[in-house]
């Protein structure tokens, strides 16, 4: 059985990590009966899946996938325009586009989105969506959120916003905390044209970032940062967080997630969280892209699940591994 690496990281990730020897069919074992403590019954890791192509239905609000009274995440779907304007007043909103394109309007100007491709909306800003066989991912995040990534291009001062639009009386939503069910605290008509022409008084523009080829932190807040991993691995090398948990999201390709609570095989649209302090690695030969969202602060799963992780035998997992007979 292979030897494997441990990296033991810490958030903010700004210290090199312990880097510690393993067997690897001793890390996955199951506990050695007697002495210490009683072992506890450990729940397997869950993926939550939501399709990643547009399927045509009406307008709904966003799913919650995870959510916590620190952060929540979402999954949204529209082909029209959302209608009402929403505000936040207590995190960044950070979202990513997983297929079609949207258009986001703003009082900071606005910007078409496509796949791959992440736009932070302040705390406090004001924004509409426009989506076209659109799904999106929504992170709300205490600030104040850091941008790390280089940004691809901005947001403009424009109006129309986009092809056919005509100024209306719209409502205007304002929440509080992280946005969530029951957070709402005004709801009252606002002129668009006066909305958007606030980008005509203002240097502040939205910023779009992109998914690189590589693997690289986007954002940092105080408790949470967000990034992609889009590197081959043998598996050869586990990671675990003293402080923190990892929800991740499968963007494109196919990976093995192992973990010292069950593998899964991820495809494109599955999420899933990995507990604080719980070793786990990927294993992948062909392309595969994924998100991560670091917390130091627990988001409970709050969609339905999709499927568990399965204990599998170290040799099992050295047969995925890249050049190995299968």
């Amino acid at each position: 059985m292979p030897e494997v690496l441990e990296y033991l990281e810490a958030f903010p990730f700004d210290a090199p990590p312990r880097v510690l020897r393993r067997r690897e069919e001793l890390l996955l074992a199951e506990p050695l009966p007697g002495g210490g403590r009683p072992p506890r019954a450990y729940p397997p890791v869950e993926a939550v899946h939501f399709p990643p192509g547009y399927v045509d239905q009406p307008f709904v609000p966003p799913r919650g996938v995870y959510e916590s009274a620190a952060m929540r995440i979402e999954w949204q779907t529209m082909n029209a325009r959302q209608p009402f304007y929403h505000r936040n007043c207590g995190v960044d909103e950070i979202s990513f586009q997983v297929c079609g394109d949207r258009t986001i309007m703003t009082e900071l100007g606005s910007v078409d989105v496509a796949p791959g491709e992440f736009a932070r909306l302040p705390d406090g800003v004001a924004h509409d969506n426009y989506g076209r066989r659109d799904i999106h991912l929504l992170f709300y995040v205490p600030g104040p959120v850091e941008r790390l990534g280089a940004v691809d291009r901005r947001s403009e001062a424009r109006i129309p916003p986009f092809p056919g639009w005509s100024p209306a009386p719209l409502n205007e939503l304002v929440t509080e905390g992280v946005a969530g069910p029951g957070q709402d605290v005004a709801l009252s008509p606002i002129d668009e044209r006066l909305l958007l022409s606030h980008a005509d008084e203002t240097q502040e523009r939205l910023e779009v970032l992109r998914i690189g080829s590589g693997s690289e932190w986007l954002y940092r807040g105080p408790t949470a940062m967000i990034g992609t991993t889009a590197a081959a691995s043998t598996g050869h090398v586990y990671r675990r967080l003293r402080n923190a948990e990892e929800i991740q999201y499968q963007v494109s390709g196919t990976r093995t997630l192992v973990t010292q609570r069950g593998v899964l095989r991820l495809a494109p649209g599955d999420f899933v969280r990995i507990p604080r302090a719980v070793a786990f690695a990927s294993i992948h030969a062909e392309p595969s892209t994924h998100l991560s969202l670091v917390s130091t602060q627990p988001i409970p799963q709050v969609a339905q699940g999709a499927r568990q992780a399965e204990r599998m035998t170290p040799s099992e997992i050295d047969a995925l591994r890249p050049g190995k007979p299968t």
